[in-house]
């Protein structure tokens, strides 16, 4: 069951249902999905070494909501993140966006999304600056999230943090102790003001009259890093809802199995078709919109800096955790002639082919 093809069979029913919802990211996103691996403009080239057949292949569209695309490109992030572990306990920090607000998001969505970011983290920097067992230069990842378990519009926030800072006056690394990083309610309560603040100063935008007094804000302990990335990878780049959780299209109904975050058992959910579009369509994301950021310690600038704390943290004796080696998924065809494993040639354009047939056909 594929979520393309879905789209492919209610797509006209749903462009006259949401007719006035359907953002310009939305409409790029359809074609992009409807197009992965039938749009014949380009192709890839495949030749068998041992039969001398040939062939082509229409090209996966590449769209990072598409749910058939991008599995390297998870790989090649998780791969990066991986590199920058710590052996030192990491926490999670989500914050949430109150309901009252969503409705902002959905039609300002990058200004809303961009404000998160740069208030959140703003919020993790002071509070790791005022604190008595870290007060240092921290790091953190960023990674946004739009949706609930059970898909519906939820903008959220995951911050994976390693419990540490360093010290660039002594030049070392000083270990957050205890179970313990921020409390989770003066985080809330700055963030909210924050927020607010940003919105309605920076940004002249004119919020809801009734705005909850009191915002969500999650810290919680993880352990060690690897389990979190691992967690916050699953949605970055392939979609919101994989096409192996869509268990049936019957009769013009969708259902869709998520695990429910109360019970932690697998639920279903089912809805008719058009409106099950729109539950996964609605998180596309504006196009360049940085899903994930680095900050701080983890992020580009500090790459040496980060090798340093590295090698101090090895050498004192602190075991660093086994990275299991990022393999990439390699291409197979067989040879419908054969059976024989395909070699990748190279990519071919429509136009290219064109120009060289009429350049052997004049000369």
């Amino acid at each position: 069951m594929k979520f393309v093809d879905i789209l492919h069979a209610h797509l006209d029913a749903f462009n006259q249902a949401y007719e006035q919802q359907i953002t310009t990211a939305m409409r790029q996103a359809i074609y992009s999905m409807l197009s992965c691996r039938t749009n014949t403009e380009r192709t890839s080239h495949w030749a068998c070494q041992s039969c001398t057949h040939t062939t082509d292949y229409p090209l996966s569209c590449g769209h990072r909501s598409c749910p058939q695309c991008q599995h390297n490109t998870t790989a090649d992030w998780l791969a990066k993140q991986q590199a920058k572990l710590l052996p030192v306990e990491y926490y999670m920090v989500t914050f949430t966006l109150p309901c009252e607000l969503r409705v902002i998001a959905k039609h300002q969505p990058e200004l809303l999304y961009q404000a998160m970011f740069s208030v959140a983290a703003s919020v993790l920097k002071d509070f790791a600056h005022n604190s008595k067992s870290l007060g240092g230069e921290i790091g953190f990842t960023g990674v946004l999230h739009t949706h609930s378990r059970r898909r519906d519009y939820h903008p959220h926030l995951h911050f994976i943090i390693p419990a540490g800072s360093f010290n660039k006056d002594k030049k070392q690394w000083q270990k957050s102790r205890g179970k313990y990083l921020f409390n989770a309610f003066n985080l809330a309560t700055v963030w909210r003001a924050r927020l607010l603040e940003y919105l309605t100063n920076k940004r002249d935008i004119t919020l809801p009259a009734a705005t909850p007094k009191k915002w969500v804000v999650d810290c919680q302990h993880v352990g060690k890093g690897l389990p979190a990335l691992k967690y916050l990878s699953r949605y970055l780049y392939r979609g919101v809802l994989p096409d192996k959780n869509i268990i049936s299209n019957i009769d013009g109904h969708v259902s869709f199995e998520y695990l429910d975050s109360q019970t932690q058992t697998n639920k279903v959910r089912t809805l008719p078709a058009i409106e099950f579009l729109w539950l996964v369509l609605q998180h596309v994301l504006p196009k360049g919109l940085r899903r994930v950021r680095d900050y701080g310690l983890l992020s580009g600038n500090f790459r040496k800096l980060r090798q340093q704390i590295q090698l101090m943290l090895a050498v004192s004796g602190m075991v660093f955790p086994l990275v299991e080696e990022a393999k990439r998924i390699a291409a197979i065809r067989p040879c419908p002639c054969c059976q024989q494993p395909m070699t990748f040639m190279g990519v071919h354009g429509k136009k290219q082919v064109r120009l060289t047939s009429f350049h052997s056909q004049s000369t």
